[in-house]
C-alpha cells in the first residue's frame, strides 16, 4: 500500500479514546461490534454516514486518554483507512500500527476541510487535497511501520515472519 485515497471527516483537538469508542462498549473486543459505536458520543450519525475507506483528519493529541487498543481497532473495523492529525497520543500511535491502521502527523491538518477527498502517499510523505489541489508534506512513516500496516498489524507480521 503506497497511497491511500478517501473522503475526509474532520475532528478537533484532544479526541480521546472514550470519544472514539465509549467505555460502555468495552465489554467486547469484537471489532465488528465496536465499529458500530465509533465516534457515537461526538456524532451519533457518524457511523451511518461513514463509507469504507474514509479518512479522519484531526487536530492535536488525537487518541489521548486510556491506553486501550479498542480505539484504533474500532476505527479500522468501521472502515477508516487512515488518520491524519497534527499530533497523536503516543500510546494510540503505537496501538494504531500494532493493529495495522496507518496514521500520519501533519502540522497543517487544520487546513484540510470536511468532505474533501485526499490522497496520501506513504512513500513520498505527501498529502494532496482534491478540493484545493494543495499538496502538504509530512515526515513519512518509517519503512518498518509501513510494513506493519501492509501486513495488517504486528500479529500478522509475526505470523508471516515465522
Amino acid at each position: 500500500m503506497h497511497s491511500i485515497n478517501g473522503k475526509v471527516w474532520v475532528f478537533g483537538d484532544n479526541i480521546d479514546t472514550d470519544l472514539i469508542i465509549a467505555a460502555r462498549y468495552l465489554n467486547t473486543s469484537n471489532p465488528k461490534e465496536l465499529a458500530k459505536h465509533v465516534m457515537e458520543d461526538i456524532d451519533p450519525t457518524f457511523i451511518e454516514r461513514l463509507k469504507m475507506g474514509d479518512i479522519i483528519v484531526a487536530g492535536e493529541n488525537f487518541g489521548c486518554g486510556s491506553s486501550r487498543e479498542h480505539a484504533p481497532l474500532a476505527l479500522k473495523a468501521a472502515g477508516i483507512s487512515a488518520i491524519v492529525a497534527k499530533s497523536f497520543a503516543r500510546i494510540f500511535y503505537r496501538n494504531a500500527f500494532n493493529i495495522g491502521l496507518p496514521i500520519f502527523e501533519l502540522n497543517e491538518s487544520s487546513k484540510i476541510e470536511e468532505n474533501d477527498t485526499i490522497t496520501i502517499n506513504m512513500n513520498s510523505g505527501t498529502l494532496k487535497s482534491k478540493n484545493s489541489s494543495k499538496i502538504y508534506k509530512f515526515i513519512p512513516i518509517p519503512k518498518f511501520m509501513q510494513t506493519l500496516v501492509g501486513c495488517g498489524g504486528l500479529m500478522n507480521y509475526i505470523k508471516k515472519s515465522n
